[in-house]
Parts: structure tokens; sequence; C-alpha cells
């Protein structure tokens, strides 16, 4: 090769050289502790997509597969004792009934029989307790996840067993509107790309550190044209109705005793009210806390303290913060005027709605 061609190659070469190494670390300076291959290798091995494989090992013994007469779901280990979480209707049958034969199958590969502690429809959470002790406990999040951080799902989509999928965080505090499953409709979820499949329900989503962020709930089905849209009970919400669900047989809900409807122009001209932001108040339970705060139908709640109320929706977000027996002040539109109207929440439980 003549010596200007050779001069030119070995100019191309450093040019190239150069760029792999500011590409791997960031930097032009050469670096032999964070430029050679190897490291650079076991870096990207450790850090997203490449950290799937450590967080599978580390959940997946925490994750089981629940077999009922009316189908296959997943599960997350709860205690060592053999207490599993899952989602309410997996361990359910018609008329929202706790099935009473449930099979558990663990990622050792054995079965154990198991029993329903207690469900919560309103969460859509479930506890049950299978005939087996010494089981891994994962770690549960006491905060809600950022948008964008790295989540992987295990559980068993179709009975599979197992099975791992990944993707991130796509959005905090979702919806679900009312279902056959969920009557009342699910708040407060955490939407995830990751893709959900049926029999995901119940397992476990977690982040980078392999601890769970929430519970599989349900996904969008392609023929909606979603793509990639699933939903997580986040695991603030898991842990506070589990523990309330293994302590006392059932987990309380602060209780308005009113039926709230949005209002479309339907509802606004079968009940004569002038359209508006708010909820109309389509029905009072008797002897129910708005009963006897005096709330009436036809009111329009627009407030609750000082949140604005625009959607059934965000009427019960702002209850589902509360407690039973907490305080709460309703501005409200009757007729022409405006009224405040102070209501001592009750407890679903007892009222038995």
């Amino acid at each position: 090769m003549r010596p200007e061609l050779r001069r030119a190659w070995a100019g191309l070469a450093a040019l190239l050289a150069l760029f792999v190494t500011t590409a791997c670390t960031g930097s032009g300076q050469s670096d032999d502790s964070n430029s050679s291959p190897e490291r650079g290798v076991a870096a990207a091995e450790n850090t997203g997509y490449g950290a799937i494989p450590g967080i599978v090992d580390e959940i997946e013994p925490s994750v089981v597969t629940i077999r009922t007469g009316a189908g296959v779901g997943s599960g997350i280990v709860y205690d060592s004792d053999g207490t599993i979480v899952t989602a309410a209707h997996v361990i359910e049958g018609k008329r929202d009934r706790p099935l009473d034969e449930v099979k558990v199958t663990f990622a050792d590969g054995q079965s154990a029989k198991a029993e329903v502690v207690a469900v919560d429809n309103v969460t859509d959470i479930g506890v049950v307790k299978a005939e087996r002790d010494g089981l891994p406990v994962p770690a549960y999040a006491d905060g809600l996840p950022q948008v964008g951080q790295l989540t992987v799902v295990v559980g068993s989509p179709m009975g599979l067993s197992g099975t791992v999928t990944a993707g991130i965080v796509s959005a905090l505090h979702r919806k679900m509107p009312a279902s056959e499953e969920n009557p009342q409709g699910l708040i407060g979820l955490i939407q995830v790309d990751a893709p959900i499949s049926p029999g995901n329900s119940g397992g476990a989503a977690v982040n980078g550190d392999g601890t769970v962020i929430g519970m599989s709930e349900a996904y969008l089905p392609p023929k909606s044209g979603a793509v990639a849209i699933g939903f997580v009970t986040p695991a603030t919400t898991l842990t506070d109705v589990a523990d309330e669900l293994i302590d006392h047989g059932e987990a309380s809900h602060a209780y308005l005793g009113a039926r709230p409807a949005n209002i479309t122009p339907q509802v606004a001209k079968r009940l004569n009210l002038p359209e508006s932001s708010g909820v109309v108040v389509v029905e009072v339970v008797d002897s129910g806390p708005a009963a006897d705060a005096g709330l009436q139908s036809g009111d329009i709640i627009t407030k609750v303290d000082d949140t604005s109320i625009d959607k059934v929706i965000d009427l019960l977000t702002v209850l589902r913060k509360h407690e039973p027996g907490d305080e709460v002040a309703l501005t409200v539109t009757r007729g022409d005027g405006q009224e405040s109207i102070t209501v001592n929440l009750g407890d679903r439980a007892d009222i038995g709605d």
C-alpha cells in the first residue's frame, strides 16, 4: 500500500477508536479502567434491560400460579407462612363469591391447596393462605414509582407460569371504567407498557431493584385499538388493603351513601338540569351519611372540601383518600342556589353496600 494511503487508513482507524471510546464512556479521554470491553459489557448487563435477568432471579421465587375451577391467575407471596396476595376476581366465582377450591403452584414446581382468607371488591384485592411455609417474601414499595421507570412483570398468562415481560411505567393515577368484574371501576392505577395478558392478574410488577411496585390488574385488549396498555394496582394500595383483610377479614372504605352520575346531555334533559360541571346525585340512601347530612336527589356536587368535582371518578378518588368517620364539606348546587353540606362519612362494610 502506498504511504499516503497507509497514513489515511491509520487516521481513519484512530478516529473510529476515539468514537467507540466516547460512545462507551461518554468522554473522549482515554481511560483504561472505563474503556475496557469487559467493563463496558458488564455495565450494560447491570443497567436497563440488561438488568432483567438479575431482577427475575430475585422476584420469580415469590410469584405463584393460582388455579381454580373458574380459571388461572397469578399471586405474590405476602408472608413466608403461605399467605399470598392476588386479584379478587382470580379467586371469585359468579356474584363475587369466593371460591372453595384454590390450588397454588409455586416457582419450584410444588403445589398446595389454599383457602380464601378474604377479598375486597372495591380494590379487587384478595388474600389466600396456602399449606406451605418458608416462602421468600419480596420487598413491597412504600410509594409510587416514577414515570419512565423500568418495570418487569412476572406471572402466569394463559397458564404459562414464570412468564416475564418488561417495559416502563407509562403513567400514574389511571382509572378503569366500571365493568362486569369491577362494577365500581378502579382508580389510582399505574399504567405500564409491559405486556399483560389473561392469567397475569394478581402477579408481580417490580422495578429495577426487584421491589414490588404493584400487582398486575388488567389490560386493554388489541381489539380496542390499544397497544401495550396495562394496569397495575400500586403496592401501597395492595399492602394497606391486604393488611386489613388479614387482620379484620374486610377492608374499610369511606361511604357517602349517595349514587352520583355524570351530567351528560341525556341526564340533564331527563332530570331537567342545566348542563354544568359537577356530578348529579340520582339517589340518596335512606338513613345513610348523605341523607343524615341533608343531601338530596337532584343536588349537583361541585366540590369536596377544596377539590373540584367534574366527573364521578373525581368524587370516588377523593372519597377513597378518606377514612370512615372523616368529615367532608360538599359544595352543592340546588336549584338556583349553592349550599355547603358537611357529611360524616360512614363505612361501606357497616352499610353493607
